[in-house]
């Protein structure tokens, strides 16, 4: 890793005695250094659980953002001990609170002084350590069943205006919210070095008997110029195809027009989407609307012409389940 030859060519200009551990210094190029803002939350309406980042460092929610659904949610970051998330999220699932995890995460760890981390446990605990070698701007502010916790930062308001965002954002869905104090850490001033990737974690207040459902949001942006205005790109995307798969329901229910709502409202939110307008028009012909399917469809198989050939496929599969001569009619559209 560059930063770590960097320093220790800086090291080696200093003399010998540069060389020499320090306390509170202990960390490894395992250690990503995300230095970054965050924010972990409890949904005081539903007892959703989340987590949220961003930082001028590659895949940062790898590194920073754990959660677990009816256990909690970790924020590692500064010098990031990754282990902090897994082993955290254990401590807390043998029913240790926030306060009990983080002192228990930090008492043997030798790089405390260079950790920030934050917990929020499933009743709505909150519990945050800064430490005292985080590189400034650093701070921290707890809320009601929530903490914001930065390092690194321009200014030395981004906690302050982050715990702002989130406490006036009550009326938003929970996910938005949580966005809403990232915004607010950016405008701030945000990370000093600038901005590269940022993540969203969101699970159930309680685990499921399906626990592959338990995380409601799970996005990612690794690398971009603007990562929170991608990640409001993917939210917006996870909400189309969240009326999507309500669509799909309401066909098996046999509710066409529950359906065409659900589609609509999915196409609404990207209308340049083929795909969502393209199963619209599937499902609408096997349930014997083929002139309103017709309609979406001829528009789709004269941008990508790829989509008359799915069309051919589908009826060997039963995804179509037309007449031969509504297939015919399908495709040969013009």
């Amino acid at each position: 890793m560059r930063f770590f030859r960097w320093v220790l060519a800086l090291a080696l200009l200093a003399g010998p005695a540069a060389l020499q551990p320090a306390a509170a210094q202990v960390y490894t190029q395992t250690d990503p250094l995300a230095h970054t803002f965050s924010i972990v939350a409890r949904d005081p309406k539903s007892g959703d659980l989340a987590v949220a980042v961003q930082s001028h460092w590659f895949s940062v929610g790898t590194s920073v953002s754990w959660a677990e659904a009816g256990v909690g949610a970790i924020a590692t970051q500064s010098f990031t001990n990754k282990s902090f998330g897994p082993r955290g999220l254990a401590l807390l699932k043998s029913g240790k609170t926030a306060q009990q995890t983080l002192d228990e995460l930090l008492r043997p760890d030798e790089g405390r002084d260079v950790r920030q981390v934050a917990v929020v446990d499933s009743k709505g605990n909150v519990a945050v350590h800064t430490g005292a070698k985080c590189i400034d701007m650093a701070g921290q502010q707890t809320g009601a069943q929530f903490s914001v916790q930065a390092n690194m930062m321009l200014t030395d308001q981004v906690p302050s205006a982050m715990a702002r965002a989130y406490e006036q954002g009550a009326a938003l869905p929970f996910p938005e919210r949580v966005l809403a104090a990232l915004d607010a850490a950016q405008a701030a001033g945000g990370d000093v070095r600038g901005r590269q990737s940022a993540a969203l974690l969101v699970v159930r207040a309680q685990a499921s008997a399906a626990p592959w459902d338990d995380r409601l949001i799970d996005l990612r942006v690794d690398d971009a110029a603007e990562p929170l205005k991608e990640l409001r790109r993917l939210l917006q995307l996870h909400r189309a195809y969240e009326h999507m798969n309500a669509g799909d329901l309401a066909v098996e229910k046999n509710d066409v027009p529950g359906a065409i709502r659900e589609y609509e409202a999915a196409e609404k939110l990207f209308p340049d989407n083929l795909e969502m307008r393209y199963w619209h028009a599937i499902s609408l012909a096997n349930k014997q609307q083929v002139p309103a399917a017709l309609k979406l469809l001829r528009p789709i198989f004269k941008q990508d012409p790829n989509w008359r050939t799915l069309t051919q496929r589908l009826p060997k599969v039963g995804l179509l389940t037309v007449s031969e001569a509504e297939l015919k009619q399908i495709l040969t559209l013009k």
